[in-house]
């Protein structure tokens, strides 16, 4: 056996060694569980499916081959030639061999005897399998579960002999499903009456209120735009701007409106392709025209091109499959049961648009075809008159140039007699012969320079026309969306070289997975339904462990960019089964899954952690308390905004350029048709959402510090320990400007230091400081307040960050020493996490 050197190995050793532990105790053993991950991680790289790395012609991820070598003999552990090359000392026999840099433990080896003794039995990954709705486990403590999700947590906290945490006080309550559902702070009086609110389904409706903002929409759509790869340019260093931002906009509205996951799904994939579709579905299928475009000079366009198809095929299998594929586009994946004959089988169903792979255009915008124009019906209304008196001017054109009077003019030429004209037309002009190709220079240069007034008339007419046309197309936003308008014969490429084309191929689904239906159309809608077949056993998993990881960090599966063989075994199977068939069953509604977690007993618990907690779980895989972590930086910067009052909640429309630092596009390439200087917006445009910020792909916003370039599909979340974290929220001037503003609501409101302070924690963390908290705001307000007194410019340059207005009666010492305060309260851990 040889060693796993993989793309990228995504095998949690921790859960290896705990499913063993488990394993040891019971009998029999589970293939998936516990064996599995041992041959994937040590053995599957040289003895799997990929036949160009398979050594001495074995292959250990099949039963019936395995046994045929005698590599595995069912029953007899001492006579398999495995357990004799895992056992032996001999460095020159010993699997897998030293140099891999891979290990089999003992208490592996163990696994794998006690495996072989039992019988070798094997059975498909569980991934592969289309889920069944188990059973809800019968748990001790019943009263603690408030519904399925908290039945199948019991059970395994109670098996590990753990109990749950209490439920978390109403204060962190409300404050985490704000953060959560619409990203925004509650208000001081919104937790105030949820606090006083008697009702024992008080905080069900909270859960309701929230499910209804329209900033719902907002915040569920920052997770997706990541692994839709949503950026408003195109990439690399000739980038232009486009207009994507209107897909934003769809699906920010789609999940308000809570469309299936079925239809929000299809309509990205193939909404181009509905019968009858509406502009709306239209604009959905932009989704897969995300992806990003090279304008630069010595890009090759077809090249270009097949670099987007490898994107669209990886950001459609990462994003509704669960599988890493990208290593078929060379060779069959040396885990996972995909050939290359299936990756170029899929990349069929997108090898029919008519793109040329490269953007066109000068100056700001650089879009590539095909595309749609969007706008408003007063705007549609105008583009359809311009392009009406277009036409009109070009036939009055027409007209002018075949005139009698032209026709005379161009015979006779007399009216250049008198003229200064150039030598070759003067020569011309003095033959009493001319040839045709002279006539025709004659009649060019008239055409061009003396044409007769009707003539030149309707020719200055038809410019005007070109130039309001253009001029109002200019204003219309094109969304980039997909056509199948152009079939192309799609081929295996040698080692994944477009200029090598092998075997041709017809668009087909994985073939280890659910076939399409018989009568389904071989195009992307008809895989876009094929994923939500019943019997598919992929996209209701994927979908749910990515909801999972939204609100607890953490996936079910780990991995949810994979879970493929190569993936980690759910601790939480079950809960993650029930999870996929309750998502299916019920319609694939969004909310009804996100409703159904945070009504939980498990999302509703403390998450402060105990010491035997992180000694026995510190990654709470097990769930014995709510997932405290880090809020991402968009939402952050959109809880300052938002205490200090300063957010504008306007919705949608184009993107807009918040406070970056001076020249931060200064190392991109710079070029005449397009000035890359950063265009600041002025006045409420600087306070809208993060959603809404440009986001250019080179240089993506600085003070986004933990968020995804962009430039490919992304779905892991994670947090950062970059120093740009702590730069940013105690430096960036929103984060400064906001802690001015918030000090200077804080200073008219309340009377005294110790009430300022608590009004501005209170529109930070919704409820109020501890005593001790207290005291330490206070005695920072005091040296602050000190140094400020003593140094008046640094006082005056503090409370005139941003251009928010400024508090003229308010003194500049104590306004600069109590925003300092608001600073730090800004940057507090409890401000920074949702707990």
């Amino acid at each position: 056996m040889a060693p796993a050197l993989t793309c990228r190995s995504v095998l949690s050793r921790s859960a290896i060694f705990l499913f063993a532990s488990f394993a040891a105790q019971a009998a029999p053993l589970d293939f998936n569980r516990d064996i599995r991950p041992i041959l994937s991680e040590n053995c599957f790289y040289c003895h799997g499916q990929d036949p160009n790395k398979r050594e001495g012609d074995l292959r250990l991820d099949v039963r019936e081959a395995a046994v045929k070598l005698h590599a595995i003999v069912p029953g007899k552990s001492v006579e398999s030639g495995m357990m004799k090359r895992l056992l032996t000392d001999d460095r020159d026999e010993v699997m897998p061999p030293p140099k891999a840099n891979r290990h089999v433990s003992a208490a592996q080896r163990e696994l794998l005897k006690r495996w072989i003794d039992e019988g070798a039995n094997y059975s498909a990954h569980w991934a592969f399998i289309a889920p069944v709705r188990p059973p809800v486990p019968q748990v001790k403590d019943a009263r603690w579960a408030r519904n399925a999700v908290d039945g199948f947590v019991l059970e395994k906290l109670e098996a590990a002999g753990l109990q749950p945490s209490r439920e978390a006080s109403r204060e962190t309550l409300i404050r985490r499903l704000s953060l959560d559902l619409i990203g925004l702070p509650p208000k001081p009086e919104e937790v105030d009456a949820f606090v006083a609110d008697p009702s024992p389904d008080a905080y069900a409706m909270l859960v309701e209120r929230l499910l209804a903002s329209p900033h719902f929409g907002e915040r569920m759509a920052l997770p997706w735009l990541d692994a839709a790869r949503f950026a408003d340019s195109n990439g690399f260093q000739q980038e232009g701007d486009t207009h994507q931002y209107i897909w934003r906009d769809w699906v920010v509205n789609a999940l308000n409106a809570d469309m299936s996951f079925e239809q929000f799904s299809i309509e990205q994939l193939a909404g181009d392709l509905l019968p009858g579709r509406t502009e709306s579905q239209h604009i959905a299928s932009a989704f897969n025209r995300n992806h990003m475009l090279n304008g630069e000079g010595g890009a090759i366009p077809e090249e270009q091109r097949n670099v987007i198809l490898f994107d669209r095929i990886d950001t459609t299998a990462t994003n509704w499959l669960g599988l890493t594929v990208a290593c078929a586009q060379c060779h069959d994946h040396k885990y996972d049961p995909i050939t290359q004959r299936d990756y170029y089988s899929m990349m069929a169903m997108f090898n029919n648009v008519p793109e040329t792979g490269t953007p066109s255009g000068n100056g700001q915008y650089r879009i590539a075809e095909p595309s749609i124009i969007v706008g408003t019906e007063e705007q549609k209304t105008k583009l359809t008159k311009l392009e009406a008196a277009l036409a009109a001017a070009k036939k009055a054109e027409s007209a002018a140039e075949k005139s009698p009077e032209t026709v005379a003019a161009y015979e006779k030429a007399e009216m250049l007699e008198g003229k200064t004209l150039p030598d070759d037309i003067a020569a011309i002009l003095k033959k009493p012969e001319r040839t045709k190709d002279e006539a025709k220079k004659l009649r060019d240069y008239i055409s061009k320079n003396h044409a007769p007034a009707a003539l030149a008339k309707a020719r200055a007419d038809l410019k005007a026309a070109e130039k309001s046309l253009n001029e109002h197309r200019q204003t219309l936003p094109r969304a980039m969306v997909m056509s199948d308008e152009k079939p192309r014969k799609t081929h295996i490429y040698d080692r994944g070289e477009y200029l090598n084309p092998k075997d041709e191929v017809t668009m087909a689904t994985p073939a280890f997975l659910t076939p399409m239906a018989a009568d389904a159309p071989r195009n992307r809608l008809g895989f876009a339904r094929w994923l939500f077949q019943p019997e598919h056993p992929l996209t209701a998993r994927v979908q749910v462990n990515r909801v999972w990881q939204y609100f607890f960090g953490t996936g079910i599966v780990k991995t949810v960019e994979d879970l493929g063989v190569q993936s980690e075994y759910p601790q939480h199977m079950a809960l993650l089964d029930w999870l996929a068939v309750e998502f299916r069953e019920r319609g694939w509604s969004q909310k009804h899954i996100v409703r159904l977690i945070v009504n939980s007993a498990t999302y509703r618990q403390d998450s402060r952690i105990s010491k035997e907690l992180l000694a026995r779980d510190p990654e709470n895989r097990l769930m014995a308390r709510a997932s405290r972590f880090r809020a991402p930086s968009m939402v952050l910067r959109d809880v300052a905004l938002s205490a200090s009052g300063l957010l504008d909640l306007k919705m949608g429309g184009k993107p807009v350029y918040p406070y970056q630092p001076d020249s931060v596009w200064e190392p991109l390439a710079i070029t005449k048709e397009r000035d890359f200087t950063y265009p600041d917006s002025k006045g409420s445009d600087l306070y809208r959402r993060s959603i809404y910020t440009f986001w250019r792909r080179t240089i993506s916003p600085v003070n986004m510090f933990d968020s995804s370039s962009r430039q490919v599909c992304k779905v892991r979340g994670g947090t950062t320990s970059t120093p740009l974290h702590a730069l940013t929220t105690l430096n960036d001037p929103t984060w400064a400007e906001a802690a001015r503003v918030l000090a200077q609501r804080a200073m008219e409101s309340a009377p005294d230091t110790v009430a300022r302070a608590t009004w501005a924690f209170r529109r930070v963390m919704g409820r109020a400081p501890k005593p001790e908290q207290i005291a330490v705001l206070q005695r920072a307000y005091e040296k602050q307040l000190v140094i400020y007194q003593q140094d008046e410019k640094s006082a005056a340059a503090a409370v005139a960050i941003g251009t928010a207005p400024k508090a003229e009666k308010l003194n500049p010492a104590e306004h600069a020493a109590m925003s300092a305060v608001c600073l730090a309260i800004l940057n507090l851990d409890q401000s920074l996490t949702r707990e």
